[in-house]
């Protein structure tokens, strides 16, 4: 179905972040709703897949996790990989359990409709700069376009449908009250999305 979720599509789940003594133990900053959960999804990859990595928790510093990869034996080894972001296969993760609830991944490329059925645009990315997600849309006269997710804004999201259904007084309202398009203030009815992500 056009939009929806390809299982084939990678999800970050974790990132390295650095060195920690001399032995080659690299630290580890998970992205998964429950953090020890970043070890349950199977092999951990880059980006493009080329290069895996078999990890191993040892322990924590802070908020991070302290781990032994396979074959990094060295400090100058472990932090070669700091920065580097970890992902695994789409469907390698649980599916959701019902029809509210989605991985902020699924939303990439679905078709942003108004509520008249008029096609707007397509979800091209989804950011977090502090005041709530954000929704980048490439619309159907081709400029990008910033939206704040929140339940007034976006009051549809239909991955299976491979769709999501964008309230444009409500996201001009959102602009006018923050003062800046990227921001919103998270009231009951307006409240972000951002607890509907896993994994």
């Amino acid at each position: 179905m056009p939009g929806a979720p390809s299982m084939t599509a990678k999800i970050c789940v974790g990132q390295f972040a650095g060195s920690h003594g001399v032995r080659g133990l690299v630290k580890l900053r998970s992205f998964t709703a429950e953090p020890t959960d970043v070890m349950t999804y199977g092999l951990l990859s880059d980006e493009t897949g080329t290069r895996r990595f078999t990890v191993t928790l040892q322990g924590m510093v802070k908020d991070n996790f302290l781990a032994k990869v396979d074959g990094v034996t060295s400090r100058e080894q472990a932090q070669a990989l700091a920065g580097l972001r970890l992902y695994v296969e789409r469907g390698a993760l649980p599916a959701t359990e019902d029809e509210d609830e989605f991985y902020h991944a699924d939303l990439i490329g679905l078709r942003a409709e108004l509520a008249d059925r008029t096609v707007y645009g397509t979800v091209k990315a989804i950011y977090d700069f502090g005041a709530g997600d954000v929704l980048e849309i490439r619309t159907a006269g081709g400029p990008l376009e910033m939206l704040p997710f929140s339940k007034a804004c976006v009051p549809v999201v239909d991955v299976r449908g491979g769709r999501i259904v964008v309230d444009l007084p409500a996201v001009i309202e959102a602009r006018e009250g923050s003062g800046d398009e990227g921001e919103e203030a998270g009231d009951e009815e307006g409240g972000d999305r951002s607890g509907e992500e896993g994994p």
